[in-house]
């Protein structure tokens, strides 16, 4: 199928497909012309990881990614509406608050959350679903790996500092064990702090499309900032948020990355 325009899919042969619901900026006149700040509304994009992760494709792996700000549209959440966290703080759909609880969206000016879906959510999803159709048909094993970012420090969300790398499988369930011990063994092996399954177990991408029995398993990475960029140590303002992508600092963890998705391929193509 041929993506919408707002999506941008390098297709590679290889059993690896990484999604990147959250690292696009674009918001339509329209919906900006709602929005409180231009600012506050991109301040939770995962700043740079497309970036980060871009040398993905020269291993073979499809990468899906949208273009679009999650203020407009969240594709990684319920699209019910349901929360992925029952009782703990986050945000919506079609988001009203920062992750700091800071509002979008000027008084009155609430999103058309059903024409949000059918715009943005419903063909992303459409796109994802076909390259893991497309890759499952070639390969008896895919993995879907699902590539988030979030600053260290929201207590809004959860407390003290959040480790470095933040492995998701809904709780053991979107994967494999195996591959969820590999991923961790590469983890403690490195020097950045991890833990699975803990404040972030996966996201929506990450609950749907595993189905391991299916040949299909998912794996969230949610990378605390400073592990790849100069995060500032405290509160981020318009004068210091996002900090710059720089290649030598996002060096140490892209290493490790390369490493866990070589890991990936492995037990897609043979099993660990």
């Amino acid at each position: 199928m041929t993506a919408p325009a707002f999506i941008t899919v390098t297709r590679g042969e290889a059993p690896l497909i990484l999604s990147l619901p959250h690292t696009g900026t674009d918001i339509p006149p329209e919906i900006m012309a709602d929005l409180a700040s231009p600012w506050v509304a991109r301040k939770d994009c995962d700043w740079w990881i497309d970036r980060l992760y871009a040398f993905a494709a020269g291993m073979g792996a499809t990468l899906v990614r949208t273009g679009v700000s999650r203020t407009v549209i969240d594709v990684n959440r319920d699209p019910s509406g349901s929360s992925l966290y029952p009782g703990q703080a986050t945000t919506e759909l079609c988001p009203t608050t920062t992750f700091d609880g800071e509002p979008l969206y000027r008084k009155g000016r609430d999103p058309d959350v059903a024409a949000r879906k059918a715009g943005w959510f419903v063909p992303y999803h459409a796109t994802l679903e076909a390259e893991v159709a497309r890759l499952r048909a070639l390969h008896p094993r895919v993995v879907l790996y699902d590539c988030h970012s979030i600053r260290s420090v929201i207590p809004r969300l959860f407390e003290g500092v959040l480790p470095c790398l933040n492995i998701g499988t809904n709780a053991g369930t979107s994967c494999a064990p195996e591959l969820q011990v590999e991923i961790e063994a590469i983890a403690a092996g490195s020097r950045f702090s991890f833990v699975s399954n803990g404040r972030f177990k996966g996201g929506w991408i990450t609950r749907h499309y595993g189905r391991p029995e299916e040949g299909v398993h998912a794996v969230q990475m949610e990378l605390a900032c400073r592990a790849y960029m100069a995060e500032p140590t405290g509160p981020a303002d318009e004068g210091n948020w996002p900090s710059p992508f720089d290649d030598a600092t996002a060096a140490p963890i892209r290493a490790v990355l390369a490493r866990i998705l070589d890991a990936c391929l492995a037990f897609a193509r043979t099993g660990i």
